[in-house]
């Protein structure tokens, strides 16, 4: 397997520590250690007498079930943890693609989402979603895009870059559609329960499709990027299998004590997503006066879930200019869109997730009103 550079990790390797402003991550405001422990009488006291030896390779037992929890039908023996979500999505693609087969692939997206089946020899069909249309990749289109030799279909909702939605009706069609043909979903739902509405968070694909994986971590919509705890639900225990021995190979198990710490925040995560609901629903409303303010140069379409957005640059520029400029005049750190492919140059992500946003666009704003960005 020849795996190219991964452009945004590098992007971040380069400018995430450095960056006084960092207006275009992906996750959402961290807790502290003390404040996950502080949520659960005597945590710290079993933090303390918890046994530093290997974990249990396919999660302990009572964050799988914890997890399952989180999916409607599902049993413990139905989830595979992993170390964050990267190593699920590699697991996946080892453990079940061969060369030759074909994969649809909702784009723009996270770019292991189509490079590891790519570096296995896979044939990757993208699957667009449009600006014009909201960005939602249209049902009918993947219909067409399918042949015979299509083995899975991966999607992502709540989507990164662009925050666009996938309402219950549609993710039922898209199922339909797989279901018909045989092959396999995977859909990464890292920003599950980050739904603005009430009432709208996403259902599992898993719950939908028996040949459906449902991919999640504790990263995003619970902030707590830092326990590196991901994990794969599925009810074909037979592919959890094939994940495990690939699994063997990469991390064998997760860190004890970043298991403890996630089983913690599950048993606890109404008050956990209710604080990361707080910030960013709080940004949200400040990103949207700031894009009032500033379309003349700026053009969006409003997300509706997660801590991210994809405006472009009104002008249609590249706006990796713009993005090197501001980073050099304001210390704020955006995310170029050309890192998701040449098609989406113009648009650059912006991520609202954590507490600093605020003064992130404060030290953006003036620079854009001063009309130096135009020049850039």
């Amino acid at each position: 397997m020849n795996l190219p550079p991964f452009l945004l990790e590098r992007y971040f390797a380069e400018h995430e520590f450095s960056a006084p402003h960092l207006l275009c991550v992906s996750d959402c405001e961290a807790l502290t250690v003390g404040q996950l422990l502080d949520l659960e009488p005597g945590g710290r006291e079993a933090l303390e007498r918890l046994p530093l030896g290997y974990s249990e390779s396919a999660g302990h037992p009572e964050l799988r079930a914890l997890i399952a929890g989180l999916h409607g039908g599902l049993a413990p023996e139905d989830v595979l943890v992993h170390v964050g979500a990267q190593e699920a999505v590699f697991t996946f693609a080892t453990a079940l693609l061969e060369p030759g087969d074909e994969v649809v692939v909702h784009v723009p997206c996270y770019q292991s989402l189509f490079q590891v089946a790519a570096s296995r020899g896979c044939r990757v069909i993208p699957w667009t979603a449009r600006e014009e249309n909201g960005w939602l990749p249209d049902p009918d289109e993947l219909e067409s895009l399918m042949g015979e030799r299509t083995r899975a279909v991966v999607l992502n909702f709540p989507h990164n870059p662009t925050g666009a939605r996938l309402d219950r009706s549609g993710l039922e069609r898209v199922a339909r559609i797989a279901a018909r043909r045989g092959c396999w979903l995977f859909s990464d739902e890292v920003y599950r329960f980050l739904e603005y509405g009430p009432g709208e968070t996403a259902q599992p694909a898993c719950e939908l499709y028996e040949r459906a994986v449902s991919l999640g971590v504790m990263s995003k919509s619970f902030g707590l990027a830092g326990l590196r705890v991901g994990w794969a639900a599925c009810r074909d225990r037979g592919l959890l299998a094939e994940m495990a021995r690939v699994k063997d190979y990469t991390t064998i198990c997760g860190t004890a004590p970043g298991e403890f710490l996630a089983c913690l925040a599950l048993r606890r995560r109404e008050q956990v997503l209710e604080r990361t609901r707080a910030v960013t629903l709080g940004n949200l409303e400040l990103l949207r006066g700031f894009m009032e303010r500033r379309k003349d140069l700026l053009h969006w379409v409003e997300p509706s879930g997660g801590p991210i957005a994809f405006p472009r640059l009104a002008s249609g520029a590249d706006a990796r200019p713009f993005c090197e400029a501001a980073l050099a005049a304001t210390g704020v750190l955006l995310l170029p869109g050309a890192l998701y492919g040449e098609a989406w140059k113009a648009h650059f992500r912006v991520g609202f997730g954590r507490a600093g946003f605020a003064a992130g666009l404060a030290a953006l704003e003036p620079w854009l009103a001063s009309g130096r960005a135009c020049a850039s």
